[in-house]
């Protein structure tokens, strides 16, 4: 195998309403929308995050036949987006704004604490400190 790096580009959600569900990322996440475009039949929107993560949401395709997603399933359980500086506070912020979360700030040793919200569409997403 020859000598290569890998790192994650971007997470990519399937939503039935993507323009709202870009604009949660944004309003609740501090997302940046930096491109939105029709691709394949179906609206696709790009969000930036500090550090080069990137989410894109995009809708259902023309003959495509999404469906929800009921809870636990194979494959992706959530994505992890690294919080720098209070995250305290981001967490009581994200709680104003009507964010559920699924697991409390909590300390899982004595250098990362982790908390996990309910973004929309069913997707999982879990705030990360690392001290």
């Amino acid at each position: 195998m020859p000598t290569a790096s890998l790192s994650i580009d971007h997470t990519h959600l399937i939503s039935p309403d993507p323009i709202a569900t870009a604009q949660w990322y944004v309003d609740r996440l501090g997302g940046s929308i930096v491109r939105s475009i029709e691709m394949a039949g179906a609206p696709q929107v790009y969000i930036a995050f500090g550090g080069g993560a990137m989410v894109i949401v995009r809708g259902q395709r023309p003959g495509e036949a999404a469906t929800g997603k009921p809870g636990l399933n194979w494959g992706i359980d959530h994505f992890g987006m690294r919080v720098q500086g209070d995250f305290n506070g981001l967490c009581d912020e994200l709680r104003a704004h009507g964010v559920r979360f699924t697991m409390e700030p909590t300390d899982i040793n004595p250098t990362t604490r982790i908390a996990f919200i309910e973004a929309p569409d069913g997707v999982s997403v879990e705030l990360l400190e690392r001290k």
